[in-house]
């Protein structure tokens, strides 16, 4: 299935999540003396950015005209390599300061993995010339969305808690 063929959704996504981002930033801007407080906290708020500009990025890449899947795939490996690779060290420097919480720890560790594994999945099997790479795709881009979405709530009301 050509890339091109998922246009509206590329679309959709990338308007969506640059809409949530800026969301995101609005949550943290007015908890930003608790969310300094925590331990971690700051890192999970940057990792869900990362999260929604991954998305938003590959939408972009997914956006430029008469590319093959292999192109799109290699720009999506590549891009989810260095998400993936920030993503981890603020996910390392957030688990750190958990101490004590590690019911915490599913929001710190497992939700971007959501975000970043079927990329991956997704960008090699796009490369080795297997349609299913772009739902794998789909599926990070949604796996990232929803991650990012319950941060979020963890940023904006269960800080307060």
């Amino acid at each position: 299935m050509a890339v091109s063929e998922w246009s509206d959704l590329f679309v959709a996504a990338a308007g969506a999540t640059a809409a949530l981002a800026g969301l995101v930033f609005v949550a943290i801007s007015i908890n930003i003396e608790r969310i300094l407080q925590l331990d971690g906290v700051p890192e999970m708020g940057m990792v869900t950015l990362l999260m929604l500009i991954g998305v938003l990025v590959v939408s972009l890449f997914g956006l430029i005209p008469g590319q093959s899947e292999k192109t799109f795939g290699v720009e999506v490996l590549i891009q989810t390599g260095i998400w993936s690779l920030f993503i981890a060290l603020l996910v390392k420097r957030s688990v750190a300061g958990l101490g004590d919480g590690a019911g915490r720890l599913p929001s710190r560790v497992v939700l971007p993995l959501f975000g970043t594994v079927p990329y991956l999945v997704g960008a090699v099997l796009l490369i080795a010339g297997s349609e299913t790479g772009m739902y794998w795709v789909f599926a990070g881009m949604l796996g990232a969305i929803i991650a990012a979405v319950m941060n979020a709530w963890i940023l904006l009301v269960e800080i307060l808690r």
